[in-house]
């Protein structure tokens, strides 16, 4: 293997130093001459005939089996397409399917906006008295009961980092007969998961994070093998269909794991992602865990010396903690534009939260050290308070 950081895979601006690969990865280089062959060549020169000549029929389930030695889940259990809503969706709907009689679905009140957002659609949509109900993260495993049908957690919080036990919620969660759905947008690529260890039913993520995609990568869904053949897919779209090009009037779903595909893959992001993906076969995910927490426990030292008025929100615990790391500050937003304005690019979210992605794919201890410095100036010298950096953009 070999030894991070990596930087030389991936296209860093100058003066920059780049903490937000838990929000968007920077581009691979090699991802560059990829879509220009995939664009030029393959869509330029074969036109339809790609489908068949360069294998985009098969991006889903190929792309998927790599994803799946990166969540420790068994090949034949992922596939790729539409949007990580789109796959939330899918999982919750046939998680309730699998417990018609159990009317809540459990989620934590750190989880993702929009998983619980799709979870308040489908609920509306179905209209047979269903609920959602959310804890505290720390109450979810004892707030399980024979009522719910499913749990569904964001293993990594978007907020803090602050990582759920996989292993002990889902045993909480079949031990009261409860199907268990994990989101890994801020686990893949960045922590070691182990999906075939856990037993959890479906695992769901993003890979434009940690995973280098690209803006609008397409999303993953996991689905534990034993399952596959008897899921009821709520979106019965065209290429979940098990023979597709036999345009059959009735939906016949798929005896595999492309049951859970739904529209066309989109053929230029997937080969973006393909060749992005090939940076994880020169290092173990144990190697990426290992520097992420030496690097994310100097940030949090060299912060919390320099710049006492920032409080960590993350947990200080790294066992418990993501490759992110989270500082509270009631002016925080202004502080973050003033520190993208002087290279350091991190972001935030609201109410107070400054967010650092520490990925130590392409960041060494140089650049913690010094984008601590820079952190420290714009705090001390209070340079956020400049009339550019209050005003609030679309994207925080």
């Amino acid at each position: 293997m070999t030894s991070l950081p990596l930087k030389h895979l991936f296209e860093l601006p100058e003066g920059v130093i780049y903490l937000d690969g838990n929000s968007l990865g920077p581009l691979p280089k090699d991802v560059v001459a990829t879509l220009d062959t995939v664009v030029t060549e393959e869509w330029g020169k074969s036109l339809i005939r790609g489908w068949n000549e360069h294998g985009w029929m098969e991006q889903p389930a190929r792309i998927g089996d790599r994803i799946a030695r990166l969540i420790g889940a068994p090949e034949g259990s992922v596939v790729l397409g539409d949007t990580l809503s789109i796959k939330v969706y899918q999982a919750l709907a046939a998680a309730i399917r699998m417990r018609p009689e159990r009317r809540v679905i459990l989620s934590d009140t750190g989880n993702f906006p929009t998983d619980l957002y799709m979870a308040q659609g489908l609920i509306g949509t179905l209209d047979r008295g269903l609920g959602l109900r959310t804890v505290a993260p720390e109450e979810v495993t004892g707030a399980i009961d024979e009522t719910v049908a499913a749990v569904m957690l964001t293993e990594v919080d978007y907020r803090t980092g602050r990582m759920h036990d996989m292993k002990s919620v889902t045993k909480a969660a079949h031990d009261s007969g409860a199907v268990m759905i994990w989101d890994l947008a801020h686990s893949a690529g960045a922590v070691p998961v182990d999906m075939a260890g856990s037993g959890a039913e479906f695992a769901v993520g993003c890979t434009y994070k940690f995973l280098n995609g690209g803006p609008g990568a397409p999303a993953f869904i996991h689905v534990r093998p034993d399952l596959i053949e008897d899921l009821e897919p709520a979106l019965s779209g065209w290429l979940g269909h098990d023979a597709p090009f036999a345009f059959e009037p009735g939906y016949r779903p798929a005896m595999s794991i492309e049951r859970m595909r739904v529209g066309t893959p989109p053929v230029i992001q997937m080969g973006a992602l393909e060749t992005a993906l090939e940076v994880f076969e020169q290092v173990t995910m144990a190697e990426i865990r290992a520097a992420s927490i030496e690097l994310s426990e100097l940030f949090i030292a060299e912060v919390e010396r320099r710049c006492p008025v920032l409080r960590l929100a993350s947990p200080r615990d790294p066992a418990v903690r993501g490759s992110q790391v989270s500082f509270a500050f009631a002016e925080g937003y202004a502080a973050m534009q003033a520190l993208i304005a002087h290279g350091v690019i991190g972001d935030f979210r609201a109410p107070d939260i400054m967010r650092f992605g520490i990925t130590p794919l392409y960041l060494d201890r140089d650049d913690i050290l010094k984008a601590v410095e820079v952190l420290e100036r714009v705090v001390t010298d209070e340079l956020w308070r400049a009339p550019e950096f209050q005003v609030r953009s679309r994207v925080t």
